[in-house]
């Protein structure tokens, strides 16, 4: 079965080279060129993956994909956009999307983005089954969920899946290189930072203060460690 994938784009010249390039690849398409269209055809939860630009017509993309985290879906987004500056990608992780990529952008890395967002939303569902608590937190693998102190947390599929590996590589020193390829899927040096970023995620929403964690520790110089105290 091909996966199904919605591009927000409102660019006509951008939705149609898209389109090839998706469909050529196996995928199945579909596009909406508003944020209000967007919204409305991804909260029925029929697609694989959502790319969504951020400057769109009526609502942004920042708001799409905050409103989509909201109502419970955990399809993975991934925000294309001119936007370059760091706080812009911060605030689309921090919103709830998996990945950001900014314009002008090569098609094989598109590709290669969407392939590792789609290989991570599987693992999530394969790995289904247990739980696992930590100080206040309990982690839900069958039902996709976290809840801490009994609060559901919400979290996106890609710090769901970076939460999941370091629970079952507990104890361990992890680089930011491993966590990168095993994890995001990719061997590119240059984008560690993003590492840091969803790290600096899961420690605002599960530790008790995240300025000095007691749970997803950095090494110095090496990387970070998730103990259970």
């Amino acid at each position: 079965m091909s996966h199904k994938i919605l591009l927000v784009e409102d660019e006509p010249g951008l939705v149609l080279a898209l389109t090839d390039l998706l469909l050529n690849e196996g995928y199945e398409v579909e596009s909406a060129m508003s944020g209000e269209e967007g919204l409305r055809l991804a909260a029925n939860g029929r697609f694989d993956l959502i790319t969504l630009d951020v400057k769109l017509p009526g609502k942004n993309g920042f708001d799409v994909c905050r409103d989509l985290r909201q109502r419970g879906l955990q399809t993975p987004i991934l925000m294309l956009t001119a936007r370059g500056q760091l706080i812009d990608k911060v605030l689309g992780l921090k919103l709830g999307a998996d990945d950001y990529l900014t314009k002008p952008y090569e098609p094989m890395e598109l590709l290669a983005r969407i392939e590792a967002l789609l290989r991570r939303s599987a693992a999530s569902i394969n790995n289904l089954g247990d739980t696992f608590q930590f100080g206040g937190v309990e982690v839900d693998f069958r039902s996709v969920e976290v809840r801490r102190n009994g609060a559901p947390v919400e979290m996106a599929a890609l710090e769901f899946e970076l939460l999941r590996y370091f629970i079952e590589h507990r104890g361990e020193m992890l680089s930011r290189a491993q966590l990168l390829r095993d994890v995001w899927g990719y061997d590119e040096e240059a984008m560690t930072r993003t590492v840091d970023v969803h790290i600096g995620l899961l420690r605002q929403k599960l530790e008790d203060d995240p300025a000095n964690p007691r749970h997803f520790l950095t090494v110095r110089g090496h990387g970070y460690k998730f103990v259970v105290q």
